[in-house]
């Protein structure tokens, strides 16, 4: 991992948001520096904060917290995509022993300083606890691949060293902002803390500081996993045509047209509305995803689940891997047919399942895959929108090529 902090640059950039407080000017550098780097975080994934004193219209002074927006996205972020809130009353909070989710939402949502803020990360209250002027969390890919693991506590002791606490997955919200703090209250001297299945978070007074932490200790725990995996096959290779060349590129994407085709009429379905919604789709057909699609760990890497939560809007927890592609499109179609339906009843079930103990009425999304392995095809991807799509397959792609690397490493054990 680069550090890419530049003291010029960085002055810069104070400068040219001149009418910002240094503060959180500086916040908005250091955010960019994490957004644009894709093994940190991916298309609006992570959050970073700063805490600072404002004056009110009476001229009154209060301490006040700038958190990302939910949704925006870090590597672009700008002043309006913080949202700041009154950062005594959020800590308030801290006093309580339990907070449901639509409960914290409000007082998020009252403690504004401006109404026409986003609405603020659903991670703000732990960014309010930590007493830290800086705070930064990311889903980094090497935090990742090490917590993801059978030995993933083990793993991540001896990758980061001393200094770090580990939590076992908490909800996000205020379960976890409240385990954070009792945490870092016990064992002030800590220098990050990671989530087991989420991400790590790094704070310090200084925003190159928390920085630099979070670049140190991604940094390690990708040289552990270096070391680790050196020398090691990522997967076992099919033997195919395609692989070995003697299909043409031509007829790939003949074949990648009639599926993508075939998959969008399947999948096309009406919203609560009785709106038709057709998805748009991506197709990866890289060398590498085609070689991955054929290889024997294809269906485990569609099946067991993703590297964080956080993913799952974009790519749903299961990817659907298509072993074959009969050359008859109605053969084809009806594969298809059998392999969505499937999917549809499996999200059905799990669906019922999950939301039984639920107190509040959860809303039922749709049930459609988002992510396809084709053998032969590499990696499509659908979504309602061409970003979407884009997003979905951004996301998958990173995800079976961590997976790769959590399975040479040990056992990927993904949140349950």
């Amino acid at each position: 991992m680069k550090n890419s902090f530049d003291e010029r640059e960085a002055k810069e950039f104070v400068k040219r948001y001149s009418s910002l407080p240094e503060v959180l000017a500086i916040r908005l550098y250091t955010s960019r520096l994490i957004g644009k780097d894709p093994a940190l975080v991916l298309h609006g994934g992570g959050n970073t904060s700063a805490k600072l004193k404002t004056k009110d219209i009476l001229g009154e002074e209060h301490d006040v917290l700038y958190v990302k927006g939910s949704g925006a996205n870090l590597a672009t972020l700008e002043p309006e995509g913080m949202t700041g809130l009154e950062l005594q009353e959020l800590q308030k909070l801290r006093s309580l022993q339990d907070l449901p989710d639509e409960e914290m939402e409000n007082q998020l949502r009252i403690h504004k300083i401006d109404f026409r803020s986003p609405d603020p990360s659903v991670e703000a209250l732990l960014h309010a606890f930590l007493p830290h002027r800086y705070v930064d969390h990311t889903h980094a890919e090497n935090i990742l691949i090490l917590s993801n693991q059978k030995r993933g506590k083990e793993f991540l002791e001896e990758a980061l060293g001393p200094g770090i606490g580990i939590l076992p997955y908490r909800h996000s919200g205020f379960p976890l902002a409240r385990a954070v703090i009792e945490l870092y209250e016990d064992n002030p001297h800590l220098k990050a803390i990671v989530l087991m299945n989420h991400g790590i978070f790094t704070f310090a007074e200084e925003a190159d500081l928390s920085y630099g932490k979070m670049i140190e200790y991604v940094g390690r725990a990708g040289a552990f996993i270096q070391k680790k995996i050196e020398g090691k096959a990522l997967f076992t290779p099919g033997a195919s045509e395609i692989v070995s060349g003697n299909i043409s590129p031509a007829h790939i994407l003949l074949t990648a047209a009639r599926v993508t085709s075939t998959i969008r009429g399947l999948c096309a379905h009406e919203d609560s509305g009785r709106r038709l919604r057709r998805f748009y789709t991506e197709l990866r057909a890289n060398p590498e995803m085609i070689q991955i699609s054929l290889s024997r760990e294809a269906a485990h890497l569609c099946h067991s689940g993703v590297l964080t939560p956080d993913h799952i809007s974009w790519t749903k927890n299961q990817a659907l891997y298509i072993e074959s592609v009969p050359e008859e499109d109605e053969s084809l179609k009806r594969r298809l047919q059998e392999l969505i339906d499937l999917y549809r009843s499996d999200y059905d079930r799990y669906f019922e399942t999950h939301t039984a103990t639920h107190e509040t009425q959860l809303e039922r999304l749709d049930p459609y895959p988002r992510v396809f392995l084709v053998a032969g095809l590499g990696l499509i991807a659908l979504g309602l929108t061409r970003r979407a799509a884009r997003i979905a397959a951004d996301i998958a792609e990173r995800t079976f090529q961590a997976k790769l690397r959590s399975q040479a490493l040990g056992e990927y054990l993904p949140i349950d």
